[in-house]
């Protein structure tokens, strides 16, 4: 897949208030497609489609492990509320010319497909982006972040749950991350942040990269 090509007018902040305003919408459960083309900023030059907010906040946090900007260089980093609304997504974003790239889960990969993204524009995290993370740092390291933000105690006690006690202690963890609504995204951001930028997974540093270049001395977009 190029890198964004689409004249920039308005830059970042324009960026910044459409993902804004994207990820507002679909909180709220709203149908966003017809809105998505009409509020599309001439800033967007390029759209990375993720299933919900811990992989924009993941996403996010990878940037600035990387060094890159997207934002500032065009790109939007979109929730969709789900897989299962990608096609509505690509229908309404894919005539304004925009480039597309989709991040989601080994499980949901059929969606984006369907929805008509080839296979070299969909990173697959596997088995999800939790999953990547939980690899990419290690039991302990995350165990040391939850330590941090306080949450290890509450952790302890989910552990001790007749139907954790049998259980892997990354399966623990992975688990543990879904049980609270806004944890996946809490966590999605702070276990991202926590790596160093050679250890970002390669399906969030794919999605990244694919618009943005190579951020080891690429020019800059726009």
């Amino acid at each position: 897949m190029g890198l964004v090509t689409r004249p920039m007018t308005g830059g970042a902040d324009a960026v910044t208030g459409f993902e804004r305003a994207v990820a507002a919408a679909t909180a709220r459960r709203e149908r966003r497609e017809s809105a998505v083309v009409e509020d599309l900023p001439e800033a967007v030059a390029g759209v990375v489609l993720v299933e919900g907010a811990s992989d924009s906040a993941a996403l996010h946090a990878a940037a600035d492990l990387l060094g890159v900007d997207p934002a500032e260089e065009g790109v939007a980093i979109l929730p969709m509320g789900g897989a299962m609304s990608v096609r509505r997504f690509v229908d309404a974003l894919a005539p304004s010319g925009v480039r597309l790239h989709g991040l989601c889960d080994e499980s949901e990969a059929g969606f984006f497909r369907r929805a008509g993204l080839a296979d070299d524009a969909i990173s697959v995290c596997r088995p999800d982006l939790e999953g990547e993370l939980l690899i990419a740092l290690g039991a302990r390291r995350v165990e040391a972040v939850l330590a941090r933000r306080g949450d290890l105690g509450l952790f302890r006690t989910f552990q001790r749950q007749p139907a954790q006690r049998a259980r892997e202690l990354t399966a623990q963890l992975h688990r543990f991350f879904g049980t609270t609504s806004g944890r996946k995204e809490l966590y999605g951001r702070l276990l991202t942040a926590e790596l160093a930028a050679h250890e970002v997974p390669a399906p969030v540093r794919e999605a990244l990269t694919a618009l943005l270049g190579d951020p080891s001395g690429r020019a800059r977009l726009g």
